[in-house]
């Protein structure tokens, strides 16, 4: 408890599960780091947030583009998923920096609260806290966070810009044209680039999401158990 001393891990006699004791030095080291990355948490949350406006506003206008006018090519589509990767993979990188800071906050959340306010817990939980001051590391791959941010915002995004691409394929049609295969692969033709081709990308790509998706963690890490 508070005031004892004894420092950080200090712990009664008896061993196991304990009552800890903390200087008040260490309480007030400790507190001001739970406000700090706390703080960056928040920022970070920030930061997703505007990334995921940024691919909506940017899917919006390249649709209203494309859409706006027959003479406009549906490769504006393709630009769009382009970006919207770039964005998914922009805001992959912050979420995992926003992990670092919530698995610090969790780690205090879960050990040193419920110490200063008398509950029984592990003596050696600063040992975590340490090894991840000493070495910051996310606890979440670079797959599960693109899998995360994807699931959570960008599948429906994906899913408006294809469903967008496929419409600007059938309006660019004069009216009484009747869907026939192979010769509607021709639809998606970019200059000397087939149609069938095009068609094959944006499949792979989209398997390429969904298994992304699928794969990712679906808890995050710190809470699991």
């Amino acid at each position: 408890m508070p005031g004892r001393g004894g420092g950080v891990g200090a712990v009664l006699p008896g061993g196991g599960l304990s009552e800890v004791s903390y200087s008040t030095n260490a309480a007030n080291a400790l507190i001001h780091l739970y406000r700090a990355e706390v703080g960056k948490m928040t920022a970070y949350r920030q930061r997703l947030d505007m990334t995921t406006n940024w691919s909506v506003v940017t899917t919006a206008g390249l649709a209203s583009f494309a859409l706006g006018d027959v003479n406009n090519s549906h490769a504006t589509f393709l630009f769009a998923m382009f970006m919207n990767y770039f964005f998914l993979r922009l805001e992959a990188r912050r979420f995992r920096s926003f992990e670092i800071a919530h698995h610090r906050v969790r780690i205090m959340e879960r050990f040193f609260y419920p110490a200063m306010l008398g509950d029984n817990v592990d003596p050696g939980w600063h040992q975590l806290l340490l090894a991840e001051l000493a070495r910051p590391r996310s606890p979440m791959s670079r797959s599960d966070a693109l899998g995360w941010r994807l699931s959570r915002n960008y599948l429906w995004i994906y899913a408006a810009v294809l469903l967008a691409w496929l419409a600007k394929l059938d309006l660019d049609q004069p009216k009484g044209w009747v869907l026939e295969f192979p010769d509607a692969l021709s639809l998606a033709d970019i200059g000397s680039f087939p149609g069938w081709l095009v068609f094959l990308g944006v499949g792979v790509f989209y398997t390429y999401l969904i298994a992304l998706a699928y794969r990712a963690a679906r808890t995050y890490p710190l809470e699991e158990g």
